[in-house]
């Protein structure tokens, strides 16, 4: 029974630790805090510390990176943690997993592919460039055994207040027949990639070898407004038509001003002025792997909302 170490107990961290234990692995999760999922050995831990981590994973078969800094703090959090993480997995053997995103492209026209440059001028893209160049160099020098899943925009169960269409923001508003401001405009197709699948590749690509030395797109269905998002979940849940307000640009940029967080979304808003799309058929053609329904994954997020409401009630 193999090993596998999981830095962060966020919205992927949990669902990838309750995937993995329940396939009978040994599972750590680690966090600054120690906090964690039940069933799992809960580690507390700063992972910018090198030593330390490297202690952790030490016989380990993976070592899988979900960590997700404050979009504020990128430039300055980045750079110590991902070189703990690449000097853990050197010192160790693990092989490094690591949760990204599409940042490092920049604005793309077209569908997006792997073998797109990372040509990113922002902060953010740029920190997750050189994150991924570093690592790659590592594996290539045999040094170390790396891969990286990159996603789009989060949904489904657990997602965090800071995702678009997750549960705070938008299904419990609609559900309870509220109206939503959205920062952008709402009929603009996007890629929106399932929670559950990304834990789902995160444990492929800690199990499999053809993952490593190269990044992979998690499987994630044709890209759909956030409108027709929004109606499919509110006829799934028998709820009110949705109402979605695009928030005006100016008042957009106006509220950066008092928020860390939104000022640091005017670097990425390219992203849903225009179509965003992301192909993912090499990770679903090698590994056999597809994204699950739009109308399948919505179910689950109703049912979920549902119960967590029960359970709050």
């Amino acid at each position: 029974m193999g090993k596998h170490v999981i830095v962060g107990a966020g919205q992927v961290g949990t669902h990838l630790a309750e995937l993995l234990t329940g396939r009978g692995l040994d599972v750590a999760v680690v966090t600054r805090s120690g906090s964690g999922p039940d069933g799992v050995e809960r580690i507390a831990a700063d992972v910018a510390d090198r030593e330390r981590l490297t202690r952790i994973a030490k016989g380990a078969d993976a070592l899988y990176n979900c960590v997700n800094p404050q979009y504020h703090r990128w430039a300055q959090d980045w750079p110590p943690m991902a070189a703990s993480f690449l000097g853990a997995a050197e010192d160790t053997g693990a092989v490094l997993v690591t949760l990204s995103c599409l940042y490092g492209y920049g604005p793309a026209d077209g569908p997006m592919t792997e073998d797109l440059p990372l040509a990113a001028t922002g902060t953010k893209g740029r920190v997750r460039a050189k994150m991924w160049k570093d690592a790659l160099a590592a594996h290539e020098a045999g040094r170390a055994r790396v891969t990286e899943l990159r996603g789009s925009d989060y949904y489904g169960p657990r997602s965090t207040d800071q995702a678009y269409i997750g549960e705070s923001r938008f299904v419990k508003p609609l559900l309870a027949g509220r109206r939503v401001p959205y920062f952008s405009d709402p009929s603009v197709p996007h890629a929106w990639t399932y929670l559950p699948d990304v834990a789902e590749a995160l444990a492929i690509a800690g199990t499999d070898e053809r993952a490593w030395g190269r990044p992979w797109h998690v499987p994630t269905g044709p890209a759909v407004s956030t409108v027709e998002v929004g109606e499919r979940l509110c006829e799934i849940a028998g709820a009110p038509a949705p109402r979605i307000r695009e928030v005006p640009r100016a008042v957009f940029h106006a509220a950066g001003y008092l928020s860390p967080m939104l000022r640091e979304l005017r670097e990425t808003r390219y992203q849903f002025d225009k179509p965003y799309i992301l192909d993912s058929s090499a990770f679903e053609s090698t590994f056999g792997m597809a994204p699950t329904p739009l109308d399948d994954a919505l179910k689950t997020v109703v049912s979920a909302s549902r119960m967590a409401e029960g359970a709050g009630n």
